[in-house]
């Protein structure tokens, strides 16, 4: 059997770790991506107890350049047959204002992790899956302002990575580059991201992961898709 390889960012915990045992589950090899050694271990650890195959961990600070430039090369090194990237990993900014009350220092940080440093990790990624024909998806939210949840500095973020996936869709059929780039909306899911809020239409992370894991193995191109899994739905 053809090995398949993913790095998921943000892979220690809810949408990241579901999406990497459900992937796992599905024969993929996982890498793990997160910040902290020890919450790696802890994924990696109740990962295997579901016999998956975990090739290791990789540092990525989605802030720090040099860790993102580090993250990249050790990639290369130590698992040149990486033909997956799922961009999951973010912060949320501050959830609890409007945009009147948005901090300068909050849209910074939050565009400088979810949009930069997914940039950064992904330019520095394109080399190595371009050569393994392969696919980068990133969890996002629409660019479309929902009437029931809009947290600005989110969005926003959010809204810079779709562009991405576009232009850089767009450029990969145009110049024949042999990689494939998609966007995923989960929908409404109960994570820390957002507080471990529940509400009608919301869903876990263990439903979430297995849909993102069953869209990635379907075995069809979605190069430059924006593919809803769940909308946004009204608050109760």
């Amino acid at each position: 059997m053809e090995e398949k390889t993913v790095f998921v960012t943000g892979a220690n915990k809810g949408i990241g770790f579901g999406i990497a045992k459900h992937l796992g589950l599905a024969g993929w090899q996982v890498i793990v991506g997160a910040r902290d050694e020890k919450r790696a271990a802890k994924a990696i650890e109740a990962l295997k107890a579901e016999g998956i195959e975990v090739l290791g961990w990789v540092s990525v600070e989605l802030k720090d350049p040099a860790s993102i430039a580090q993250a990249a090369s050790e990639l290369g090194k130590r698992y040149p047959k990486l033909s997956l990237l799922v961009n999951n990993a973010g912060i949320p900014g501050d959830m609890s204002v409007d945009s009147a009350h948005t901090e300068i220092r909050d849209i910074r940080e939050t565009l400088e992790v979810n949009f930069v440093g997914t940039f950064a990790l992904t330019k520095a990624l394109i080399p190595l899956l371009a050569r393994n024909h392969g696919r980068i998806a990133n969890i996002t939210v629409p660019s479309e302002v929902s009437p029931y949840w809009h947290p600005l500095a989110y969005v926003t973020s959010k809204a810079a990575q779709n562009a991405m996936m576009g232009v850089m869709a767009t450029e990969f059929a145009q110049s024949g580059t042999p990689l494939e780039i998609f966007s995923i909306h989960p929908g409404p899911t109960t994570t820390d991201l957002n507080g471990n809020m529940a509400l009608p239409g919301f869903h876990d992370t263990e439903t979430v992961g297995q849909k993102v894991a069953e869209l990635i193995n379907d075995g069809r191109n979605h190069q430059g898709e924006f593919i809803e899994l769940y909308p946004i739905v009204e608050e109760k």
